[in-house]
């Protein structure tokens, strides 16, 4: 059984009523969800880690256990995603756009099950200020890795059932909270492939004042691609990222 496996699994227990106390608050359904986002929900229950990224985690078990929270929620242009600027002080991808999240902590729980998903809330609440009770958590993605830092990283789906104000709480971890229409992101005109100086490129995002670019890029590109909302875009249109990067 795979590690998204296992997370659903525990997933369906606690939406079953099988689960343990300590999981008794988590929930993952897709039931009620608004229509346009089933084809997330359903791109979720599909999808293998070699489709959403080539950095997949190391056999040996090595790396730091993180979730993030990918949070879709209904604004005044429509559907969005909530994202964050990571402090410029911080040693781990510092300035960039990103999604809410970080490593699991002891009291997170198995990362194996449902720790990911009390990791992604709990993070998401420290940085944001997010209200997890209206959250309903929809889907778990394969675990993916990220090399430059060793993080592997369990990308859980949330729907903002019930909006929360959200801003940045620590200026030392998160320099802003801000959400982006999936309107301009699927926009060609807002796409361009991001050339790190190291010279791997990647899908980039420019939205909201704001490069996103990376492994949330990565991520973004590939719901978009699996959720049938991509819009043909120049591949050719170049951004350099900063020798910083």
């Amino acid at each position: 059984m795979t590690h998204a496996q296992r997370t659903r699994a525990a997933a369906d227990a606690a939406t079953t009523g099988t689960s343990t106390p300590q999981d008794s608050a988590l929930t993952v359904t897709a039931d009620g969800l608004p229509g346009w986002l089933e084809p997330v929900a359903q791109a979720a229950r599909t999808v293998r880690a070699h489709q959403l990224s080539r950095f997949l985690p190391p056999e040996s078990g090595a790396g730091r256990q993180s979730a993030v929270l990918i949070l879709f929620g209904e604004g005044e242009r429509g559907p969005e995603l909530l994202l964050m600027e990571r402090s410029g002080s911080l040693r781990s991808h510092a300035g960039q756009p990103s999604f809410p999240g970080g490593s699991l902590d002891p009291e997170d729980g198995d990362h194996n099950t449902t720790g990911p998903l009390r990791a992604a809330l709990r993070e998401a609440e420290e940085e944001t200020g997010l209200d997890p009770s209206g959250v309903q958590l929809f889907g778990v993605l394969p675990r993916l890795y990220i090399p430059v830092s060793g993080f592997v990283v369990t990308p859980v789906l949330g729907w903002w059932r019930t909006p929360s104000p959200v801003g940045a709480v620590d200026p030392a971890e998160t320099a802003r909270v801000f959400t982006v229409p999936v309107a301009d992101l699927t926009d060609p005109a807002n796409r361009a492939t991001a050339v790190h100086p190291s010279g791997h490129e990647g899908p980039a995002f420019l939205v909201e004042s704001a490069l996103v670019w990376g492994f949330t890029a990565g991520v973004i590109d590939r719901i978009v691609h699996y959720a049938g909302w991509e819009r043909p875009w120049d591949r050719t249109r170049q951004v350099p990222l900063d020798w910083r990067a």
